[in-house]
């Protein structure tokens, strides 16, 4: 499942976290809705899109917290305790919130490693930030049927009904 993937570790920033990811993600958003901007102070979030189960914390247990979102039906956070620093955020992606990570690719060893694949809500990206030429990037959100690759889409629906 999956082509040949480098293993990815990464971690927060005092070290109380550390987790290890061993497939590559299903995709990677660089989200600039204004609720990214807000959250993270930035011009947008970059999140890669996990199963849940491929996401191995290695070290330490986070800590929660709920908050608002556009759906109106919260995201949850994980944070390391110590530095706060945000590792991964659950939304309701369809009823899978617990199934699903949005792990935050700054906080890789290496997030070289995970550049964005599409750039989503960039009818609120801040006017000044630049979409670099070549990138793919839709105004609000896009229809995975032709946005994901074909690979992410087979995996997304065999773990979809494995997990239902």
């Amino acid at each position: 499942m999956g082509k040949q993937f480098e293993t990815c570790e990464g971690g927060c920033t005092c070290g109380t976290l550390r987790y290890r990811v061993r497939i590559e993600p299903l995709i990677v958003h660089a989200c600039h809705c204004r609720w990214c901007q807000r959250q993270t102070g930035g011009p947008h979030v970059l999140n890669a899109l996990y199963e849940a189960e491929n996401v191995e914390l290695t070290q330490g247990e986070v800590e929660t917290i709920t908050v608002p979102s556009p759906s109106g039906k919260g995201q949850i956070i994980a944070r390391c305790p110590e530095c706060k620093i945000a590792i991964w955020s659950n939304y309701d992606f369809g009823g899978m919130r617990e199934r699903v990570r949005f792990l935050r690719v700054g906080t890789l060893d290496n997030p070289d490693l995970m550049p964005p694949d599409v750039h989503i809500y960039t009818s609120t990206k801040m006017p000044w930030y630049v979409i670099p030429d070549g990138h793919y990037a839709v105004d609000e959100f896009y229809d995975p049927k032709t946005t994901w690759s074909k690979e992410s889409q087979e995996r997304y629906m065999a773990w979809k009904e494995a997990t239902d």
